[in-house]
């Protein structure tokens, strides 16, 4: 019996120590753990507040000239003098001499024509004479009847006095072809390019260069369907113009700009892009009569911007605060607790939205990122560091809804 408990006294120490084990196990597991409350958020934010906005419309175009003229002469011969001012680049007045052609034949017509009248008025006074002679001969004769249209020489008279109107058109038709020798300027203009040299035949169709008016110049903008509602365009010949400003569409940086205005809508929408083409007009654009910074060169690609119509008690939300596209984060002003924001944006533009409906004055517009944004989580507003102060003003960012 005694070497059987010297057996099993081992085993019964070990299951105790085991069952003991398992106790102090469980309880440890039924300890509950310590909760840490959760952190604050801090968020730089910007009270919502309903104000008007200003509806810019931008558009692109081309300067193009507002005549531009293919110069033909209008009689053939040969060039015998090119004007200074007929040169690629160079400015000429109305009416000035560009290209001169070969007087000589137009010279001898116009002499031809003018011995041509003096004969045919000749001709005409010796019928008129005639006429009168046949008229006291049938008197003389005792005749009692009316003398015949062919007895007092109407026909010969008419034929004589037709004659005459025609010589008198040759003449006109031949001192016209003599100035047209010299080609004249239609209009005040430039000389794009010159295409004829001296000592050359040209003819009639003979193209001497490309010429345009420099009294103004146009562009053809753009708006689409959207764009109209904001704008009254004149569409009437007396309606007013619109003011709209040019700006340089070559470089990015460029601050040169030009005053024009919108004179004339082409009253039909494209086809293609459903876009109405409006028509800008800048007056004096190379500064012949007016003082101007700089030129506004025909082909130089500008950027117009239009003030449009406001918009009144709307809400303007920087794109630079969206989380997603069109969603924002807003903070409860009594809870101060984040919510997600869809908005549905009535207007846009390069920097802003603007949104009508679906926000409350009041509530705070979180302007910076966030580590964590879940719906509810606790939030603090904070002032904004200097050196994001810097950084939302170079990107144009606006610390308060504008006025």
């Amino acid at each position: 019996m005694a070497q059987f408990l010297r057996l099993i006294l081992p085993i019964i120490v070990l299951a105790g120590g085991y069952l003991g084990y398992q106790r102090l196990s469980t309880k440890e597991e039924k300890a509950a753990p310590l909760r840490v409350p959760p952190a604050i958020i801090e968020a730089e934010a910007t009270p919502l507040a309903r104000t008007d906005y200003r509806v810019i419309l931008q558009s692109q175009g081309i300067v193009q000239p507002h005549n531009q003229t293919a110069l033909t002469p209008q009689v053939s011969g040969r060039i015998i003098h090119i004007s200074p001012k007929f040169q690629s680049g160079s400015f000429f007045e109305k009416d000035d001499i560009l290209v001169e052609l070969d007087p000589a034949d137009f010279i001898a017509a116009r002499t031809t024509a003018e011995a041509g009248l003096a004969r045919s008025e000749a001709a005409l006074i010796q019928e008129d004479a005639r006429a009168e002679q046949a008229l006291l001969d049938w008197k003389d004769l005792g005749y009692t009847t009316p003398p015949t249209d062919l007895v007092l020489r109407k026909p010969q008279l008419k034929e004589a006095r037709a004659n005459v109107k025609a010589s008198e058109a040759t003449l006109s038709e031949a001192v016209r072809n003599l100035e047209r020798t010299k080609v004249l300027a239609p209009y005040a203009g430039r000389v794009m390019e010159r295409l004829i040299g001296l000592g050359q035949s040209v003819g009639q169709n003979t193209q001497l260069g490309e010429i345009f008016s420099t009294d103004f110049a146009e562009i053809r903008l753009s708006l689409s369907a959207r764009e109209l509602v904001h704008v009254q365009l004149p569409n009437n010949p007396d309606d007013a113009p619109i003011p709209i400003t040019l700006h340089d569409a070559l470089t990015d940086h460029s601050t040169q700009s030009w005053v024009g205005s919108i004179v004339r809508t082409e009253g039909t929408l494209d086809e293609k892009s459903r876009k109405l083409f409006v028509i800008a007009r800048v007056d004096d654009p190379f500064g012949l009569k007016s003082k101007v910074e700089a030129p506004l060169r025909i082909g130089q690609p500008v950027r117009g911007v239009l003030e449009g119509g406001l918009i009144s008690q709307v809400f303007i939300i920087p794109r630079a605060t969206l989380r997603r596209p069109n969603q924002i984060l807003l903070i409860d002003p009594e809870a101060f607790t984040l919510q997600r924001q869809n908005i549905s944006p009535i207007w846009s533009d390069q920097d802003n939205l603007i949104v009508a409906d679906g926000l409350t004055a009041g509530w705070h517009l979180v302007t910076n990122r966030l580590t964590t944004s879940a719906n509810g989580a606790k939030v603090k507003i904070v002032e904004p560091e200097p050196e994001v102060e810097e950084t939302k003003a170079a990107a144009k960012l606006p610390s308060k809804p504008r006025a």
